[in-house]
């Protein structure tokens, strides 16, 4: 039998502080939050397609690895890379977003763990890095096009191209997180067909010698780390789409195994056929280069299909960030982080104020190149997850006793261990990085830390209205009702 506080007493008590003035009632289980409005809850498999879009969304883009380090280090790259980033960054998520299945995602993880002041810092640089991330995808887009439409290459028509599919995508996250979610089952099926054929058409060619070509001597590192780093991270974004998800506590952890699953097999298998079937030009090897493998390979029919893909998989990333950066201002809003007009839902459920803010900043950010927004969007990353990594540890040495529906063995040692290997790589990526991409980046950082004060300012002066929702779990009480049990 467990305990929880009644929740009419929880409504005067805010994330961290314990509020000793509580009712306790016998129930069977702890609750959910309770949610102001009735939208279908996303399932498992739009789920696992979103997760899919907000990591990956198939190879396009993994071209610069081979083009940096050549064909074996690329297909190590993403058969190594992933035991040293995105399982560990996944059972995290996995953890701490069963144990928080709300909308800040780990925006509450770090507030939890250290305070609002660094909570507000992680939410800045998550979004501000989620919105420089979704800024690629109309460029990606653009560059799979411009072969076949050559105008799309520069000047007015492509700024057009550019500010019109962000248009239009937006319009397609006001409409739903459901819509959005199978939509991303449609988009990644069409988006990975064309490379289940090119890998039966490649097989007359396929020579394996092709696959151990490697000259340490010439590699760029700072691009190689970079693009395996971009093309396999941010598996954290789900959580901030947890309150949508039905029966998250469950749910989340099954999906984020099956969608790793098809992450590297998404990209390993692309690689594998484009090294092993075509003459190695590394010079070649850049944003859109499997569309000219797709020409070699199959002809023009299998080239237009590929550059399809590659514009429906760019749709399907840009609608998946585009969901997570949003519902998570809405979830800090929430959480009285910033002003109650974040977290103003649409007709349909979505949240209409950080969908703009984010396609607005998508917009603002759209003119600079494929390789300075990854340098840019890694380095913000970075800093965001030292601050999840330190949340994650903490939390297991403060609150051994809290609700963990799904839980990463090991206790605080085993989570300290866990984090290593992604911390050390997270100095490797910051090493490598441009002193121009370090100056935008810090002055970025140095922003957050201006602008929390000067939104608590703003709250103290009452110039705009802030409110905490009453239906949002308490870590402290969560705890110390979970202990008694009989």
């Amino acid at each position: 039998m467990k305990l929880r506080a009644a929740a009419t007493t929880r409504q005067a008590s805010r994330m961290g502080e314990f509020n000793s003035n509580v009712e306790y009632v016998t129930v069977v289980d702890l609750p959910s939050p309770r949610r102001t409005h009735t939208m279908k809850k996303v399932s498992i498999l739009p789920l696992v397609f979103l997760i899919f879009y907000e990591v990956s969304g198939g190879p396009f883009g993994v071209e610069d690895t081979v083009h940096a380090a050549g064909p074996l280090l690329a297909l190590l790259g993403f058969v190594v890379f992933p035991f040293i980033w995105s399982i560990p960054e996944a059972l995290i998520t996995a953890e701490m977003g069963t144990m928080f299945p709300e909308n800040s995602g780990y925006v509450v993880w770090v507030s939890t763990a250290l305070g609002p002041f660094w909570g507000f810092q992680q939410g800045w640089m998550k979004w501000l890095s989620g919105v420089i991330d979704n800024a690629l995808y109309p460029v990606l887009f653009l560059d799979y096009l411009k072969s076949g439409v050559p105008a799309l290459g520069g000047g007015l028509p492509r700024i057009l191209a550019t500010w019109g599919l962000t248009i239009v995508l937006t319009f397609l996250n006001y409409r739903g997180l459901t819509i959005v979610g199978y939509v991303a089952v449609f988009l990644g099926v069409f988006s990975l067909l064309p490379f289940v054929v090119m890998g039966f058409l490649s097989i007359p060619d396929l020579k394996p010698s092709r696959w151990t070509v490697v000259n340490t001597k010439d590699v760029d590192w700072n691009l190689y780390l970079n693009t395996l780093f971009w093309n396999l991270n941010y598996w954290d974004s789900i959580s901030t789409l947890s309150g949508e998800v039905e029966n998250p506590k469950k749910t989340l952890p099954k999906a984020l195994f099956f969608a790793l699953i098809l992450v590297v097999l998404g990209y390993f298998f692309p690689l594998l056929i484009g090294t092993g079937a075509v003459p190695l030009n590394r010079e070649l090897w850049t944003d859109g280069y499997f569309s000219d493998i797709a020409m070699i390979l199959g002809g023009a029919w299998l080239r237009w299909w590929l550059q399809a893909a590659a514009a429906m998989s760019n749709m399907g990333m840009f609608v998946a960030e585009m969901s997570s950066d949003s519902f998570q201002l809405l979830g800090m809003a929430e959480r009285g982080m910033l002003p109650e007009f974040f977290s103003k839902r649409s007709r349909h459920g979505t949240p209409l104020v950080g969908i703009l803010f984010s396609a607005s900043g998508v917009i603002l950010l759209s003119w600079m190149s494929f390789q300075e927004i990854v340098a840019a969007e890694n380095f913000l990353y970075c800093f965001g997850m030292i601050l999840e990594f330190i949340a994650f540890i903490l939390l297991k040495i403060k609150h051994p006793n809290a609700s963990r529906p799904y839980k990463v063995p090991g206790g605080a040692a085993g989570a300290i261990l866990m984090c290593i290997p992604p911390t050390a790589l997270i100095c490797v990526v910051l090493y490598f990085s441009t002193l121009k991409v370090m100056v935008v980046s810090l002055i970025a950082v140095s922003i957050g830390l201006v602008l929390q004060p000067c939104i608590k300012y703003v709250e103290k002066k009452r110039w705009l209205k802030f409110s905490h929702s009453a239906d949002l779990p308490d870590l402290e009480h969560e705890e110390s009702t979970h202990s008694l049990v009989n």
